[in-house]
């Protein structure tokens, strides 16, 4: 066999196949190096391609806003293909509407300023502290959010360019003192009424059904009697939490662990950092030149807090002489941290450089380190080494978990009693309203599972949190099905005697409807003046219809509407100009109107980029 194969290596066709390998090779490495990407664009916006991995991150981000705003309703409709499929939908388009308005702006030639972007950060709640602009919390959280000082600037400089498009064309919209007027007078309308309600209760009794019109409906409304897939699981669960209020600690374990642990309870030591900062640039060494320059006055004896006011391209700390913050080890990055515990206090360092640019470190001030009493971490103690015998404790009992549901699969019994807990049961649910936590997506996918639901087997360890587990298995299951007639007819039947009742009731209400006059409408009817759009003490299908009748010009005017058991006749006899119209009511009257004018105006500014320009959408999307 090897011999064939070095002979057919040998031939004229292997050699050309060989060739064009090569050459593919060849072309590929090029390729790299030139810097094109294979990678597939989500969409195309203009000849500018919006890449998956943009479409991912942005994915992302958004998932975990929503994990974040819907807490555990998020595992439910995460669950849901569909759902997230429109999630990502929704975040593509978004990202195509912001290509545009970036393209729109350029071409405009719209631009933001650095004390545009300056005054904006400065201003930015986020990175304030009791209304203040705090440093620290502002580069905290660049470093949280992974952005240096540069990057986040141009971000803040492409969003604001963005915005100022927007705000250009959407935020010029008004709403004239007439529209807020005019809804207000709509909105403060009373109406006087008269209505009659025409119960059905009392012809239920007459109506009939038969048995063939039961079925009939039946068989018209499959549907309707559709039962979902049920089931009931056995369970056995571990909780470390549970297990640690079970745990007993005295006051001499604290305390000798406390003092076995005395490293843990120091304050560290603080120092109050100042610094001059040049910025990384394209040209490194020119950055490099200048931070030595500086580095040189100090020595010649310019003034640490001038030279970082006038030098320091870190503007916030600049303006306060360089001064950062209040610093831990360990906060900064390693070569800056090294440094500031390297100096005395009043001590300035030579030329240190970082990933944010090259620093002139100043030492102003230090904490000393201080230990904490006992007394006042005792409780603190307490409770972590309870949570650590239980955890131990969670630990060793998995493993037995795991190891005798899955020796014994075909019951819970076996483990429950080597475990010394009990098997517990759940109630019927379907996969859209399990109780907690079985409607952890991992427990519900275990449960639907062929494992557990038909072979009716022990689950795996199922890890709902950190240290709680638990393993389930069938106790009941009902597949997906149509209920049976025979379940369902006395419903349907009710539901027919109430159709027929109602129907008797809208043709008495008409009778009353045809026959009204005013003279002739006495006690029957009940009276209601200035009558509100929000009234919530008549029928709200009474009010509705009220609100939606014409205007009376010589005689009221007269009308049926259906209600939840009958119908009513109701006789519109007044409307009402508003009364006095509240100022507040006004001006909330025009934030609103100016709200929906201003995202009708982004829509459709978004629809006319697309339709004057070239969106394209991948194939996969």
């Amino acid at each position: 066999m090897l011999e064939k194969i070095r002979e057919g290596s040998q031939g004229v066709i292997a050699k050309s196949i060989l060739v064009l390998v090569i050459l593919s090779f060849a072309f590929t490495g090029v390729s790299s190096y030139l810097g094109s990407s294979t990678e597939a664009a989500a969409a195309t916006v203009n000849g500018e391609e919006i890449s998956e991995s943009a479409l991912e991150q942005a994915y992302q981000n958004e998932r975990a806003r929503l994990e974040q705003q819907l807490g555990e309703m998020f595992a439910a409709l995460s669950a849901d293909e569909r759902y997230l499929s429109s999630v990502k939908q929704s975040v593509l388009e978004r990202l195509v509407a912001e290509k545009l308005l970036d393209q729109t702006a350029t071409d405009l030639g719209l631009r933001v300023s650095d004390a545009q972007i300056k005054s904006a950060i400065m201003t930015e709640p986020a990175f304030q502290t009791d209304g203040q602009f705090d440093n620290d919390r502002y580069q905290a959280i660049l470093r949280q959010l992974g952005y240096q000082a540069n990057s986040f600037r141009d971000m803040m400089r492409t969003d604001m360019t963005r915005r100022q498009l927007v705000a250009s064309l959407v935020g010029s919209e008004f709403v004239l003192p007439g529209e807020a007027n005019y809804l207000a007078d709509i909105q403060g309308q009373t109406r006087d009424i008269r209505y009659h309600w025409v119960d059905a209760a009392p012809f239920i009794a007459e109506a009939v059904v038969t048995d063939e019109q039961s079925k009939s409906y039946y068989d018209a409304n499959l549907a309707q009697f559709m039962s979902p897939e049920t089931l009931s699981l056995e369970y056995i669960e571990l909780n470390a939490k549970d297990m640690a209020a079970g745990v007993t600690v005295s006051d001499e374990e604290a305390k000798t662990y406390y003092d076995e642990n005395k490293q843990q309870y120091l304050k560290a030591e603080k120092r109050l950092a100042a610094h001059i900062l040049v910025s990384l640039g394209d040209d490194d060494s020119a950055a490099k030149a200048k931070a030595d320059a500086i580095y040189a006055k100090l020595q010649a004896g310019e003034g640490f807090a001038e030279l970082a006011k006038a030098e320091s391209e870190d503007t916030f700390s600049g303006e306060q002489g360089g001064q950062l913050d209040w610093f831990e080890p360990g906060v900064m990055e390693p070569a800056f941290d090294e440094v500031l515990y390297s100096l005395s206090k009043g001590d300035y360092s030579a030329v240190v450089k970082t990933s944010f640019g090259y620093h002139i470190i100043k030492l102003l001030d230090v904490q000393p380190a201080a230990e904490a009493a006992f007394e006042g971490v005792k409780s603190k103690i307490l409770a972590q080494l309870k949570e650590k015998q239980a955890v131990d404790q969670y630990f060793g009992l998995q493993q037995t978990l795991a190891d005798v549901t899955y020796e014994v699969p075909d019951t819970l019994s076996e483990a429950a009693t080597e475990l010394g807990i009990e098997v517990k049961s759940t109630p019927v649910f379907s996969r859209n309203n399990a109780p907690a936590p079985f409607d952890n997506p991992e427990v519900l996918k275990a449960a639907f599972s062929t494992n557990v639901l038909l072979d009716r087997m022990n689950s795996d360890v199922i890890e709902i949190e950190a240290n709680h587990a638990m393993v389930v298995r069938i106790k009941s299951h009902t597949a997906a099905g149509t209920v049976d007639f025979a379940k369902v007819k006395s419903a349907i039947v009710e539901r027919l005697q109430q159709e027929q009742a109602n129907e008797v009731a809208r043709a008495k209400a008409q009778e009353l409807m045809t026959s009204f006059s005013s003279d002739s409408a006495g006690s029957d009817y009940i009276t209601k003046t200035k009558l509100g759009r929000f009234d919530q003490e008549i029928d709200g299908a009474i009010v509705g219809k009220a609100f939606q009748m014409a205007q009376p010009a010589t005689s009221a005017v007269v009308d049926t509407v259906a209600l939840a058991s009958g119908y009513a006749v109701v006789v519109l006899d007044k409307v009402n100009a508003a009364e006095a119209i509240d100022d507040n009511m006004l001006s909330s009257l025009k934030q609103r109107l100016s709200s929906q004018y201003s995202e009708g105006d982004y829509r459709s500014l978004i629809a006319t980029l697309k339709a004057n320009g070239e969106v394209l959408y991948s194939s996969a999307q």
